[in-house]
C-alpha cells in the first residue's frame, strides 16, 4: 500500500494533536475550570485519523460523545475547540455545546452527540442529501459498541441498505459500553449483522493507522461508487474512563499501562514509518514540538476568551432557509 509522504505526514500531525489535546484536558478538567463532563479519546487516534484521511469537506460525518477526536481528524479548528469546551464565545459553537456537541457544518462535521446512537440517523439524511444533489459525497457515522445495540443504530442501517445510501457505519469497538464489556453486551457479531443488513463488512486493527486506512479506504469507495452502505469495525481502547472522573474499577489492574505500553498507535506510526525509511525521525520530533506549542496556545487562549452574554442565550437556536 502506497501512501504519499505529505499524506503521511499529515496524519501523524492529526493523531498527535490528538492525543496531545486529549492529554491536556486530561490535566485542566482535574482544575475545575471546565464545565460538564468530558470524555476522551486517546487510545484511539488512529481510527478517526484513518477513515478521515480520506474525507473531503463535501462529505460528512457524525461523532459521539466521545468526539474531539473525530472533530479533529475532519479539520475543525483547535483553538476554537478548546474554547467551546471552556464554554467560551470564541468556541466553535459559542460557547453553546461544549465537549459532547461539538460541530462545524462548513467542513461537514454535523456534530458530536450526547445521545448514544445519535448520529447514524443524521448520517442516513447527509447521505440521501448527497445521493439527491449527485455532489460524490459520502456519509460517515461513528459509533461505539454500546451504541450498536440501540434501535436508531440498526434502524439506521436497514434504511441506509433500502436506500441504497452512500453511507459509511464505522463501529469503534473499545470494549466497554460505558461500564459493561461489550463481551457480555453485545450478542452476536457485528459481521453478522452487517450480513443481517446485506452490506459489506470490513474489519481492522485500530493499533494500526495503516491497517485502519485502508480497510477504510474500501469501506469509503465502495459507499462514494453509489454500491450503497458498508459497515468497518475497529478494534481499540480507550486508555481513560468512559469520562473524566471514573474510577474504572471494572477494568483489571495494569490493564491501560499495557494498552499504553504495546498497543500505542503513534509509537506504532513512529516505528513503522522510521524503519523503513519513508519518514525521518526529526520530522516528526518537529511535529510533536509544533504540536505541543499549540495546544498551549488554545489553552491560554480560551482561558482568556470571554464568556457568552445573557443576550447570546437566543442566538443561533433557528435558522432560516
Amino acid at each position: 500500500m502506497q501512501i504519499a509522504r505529505d499524506t503521511i505526514l499529515r496524519s501523524y500531525r492529526s493523531m498527535r494533536t490528538i492525543r496531545e489535546f486529549e492529554e491536556r484536558l486530561h490535566v485542566e478538567f482535574a482544575t475545575g475550570e471546565i464545565p460538564g463532563f468530558v470524555h476522551l479519546y486517546c487510545g484511539e487516534e488512529a481510527s478517526g485519523v484513518g477513515v478521515c484521511a480520506h474525507l473531503t469537506d463535501v462529505d460528512s460525518i457524525a461523532s459521539t460523545h466521545r468526539g474531539h477526536g473525530h472533530c479533529i481528524a475532519k479539520g475543525v479548528n483547535v483553538d476554537g475547540m478548546m474554547a467551546e469546551i471552556y464554554g467560551r464565545k470564541t468556541g466553535v459553537c459559542h460557547g453553546k455545546g461544549g465537549s459532547m456537541h461539538i460541530a462545524d457544518l462548513s467542513l461537514g462535521m454535523l456534530g458530536a452527540n450526547g445521545i448514544v446512537g445519535g448520529g447514524p440517523p443524521l448520517i442516513c439524511g447527509a447521505a440521501l442529501s448527497h445521493k439527491l444533489l449527485k455532489d460524490g459525497g459520502v456519509a460517515v457515522a461513528f459509533y461505539g459498541d454500546g451504541a450498536s445495540n440501540e434501535g436508531t443504530t440498526l434502524e439506521s442501517l436497514n434504511l441506509a441498505t433500502v436506500w441504497k445510501l452512500p453511507a459509511v457505519f464505522v463501529c469503534e469497538d473499545n470494549g466497554y459500553g460505558e461500564a459493561t464489556a461489550s463481551s457480555y453486551a453485545v450478542a452476536g457479531t457485528q459481521k453478522a449483522r452487517a450480513a443481517g443488513f446485506g452490506m459489506p463488512y470490513f474489519e481492522c486493527d485500530g493499533n494500526d493507522f495503516f491497517a485502519v486506512y485502508e480497510a477504510a479506504g474500501e469501506a469509503i469507495a465502495h459507499a462514494r461508487a453509489g454500491n450503497g452502505p458498508a459497515m468497518l469495525h475497529v478494534h481499540l481502547s480507550r486508555w481513560y474512563g468512559h469520562f473524566e472522573g471514573d474510577a474504572m474499577t471494572y477494568r483489571a489492574n495494569g490493564e491501560v499501562a499495557e494498552l499504553r505500553a504495546d498497543s500505542d498507535c503513534l509509537k506504532n506510526f513512529r516505528k513503522h514509518v522510521t524503519e523503513i525509511s519513508v519518514i525521518e525521525e526529526d520530522a516528526l520530533d518537529e511535529i510533536d514540538t509544533a504540536v505541543r506549542d499549540e495546544i498551549e496556545s488554545a489553552v491560554i487562549a480560551a482561558k482568556a476568551a470571554p464568556l457568552p452574554e445573557a443576550e447570546d442565550l437566543l442566538a443561533d437556536v433557528y435558522v432560516s432557509y
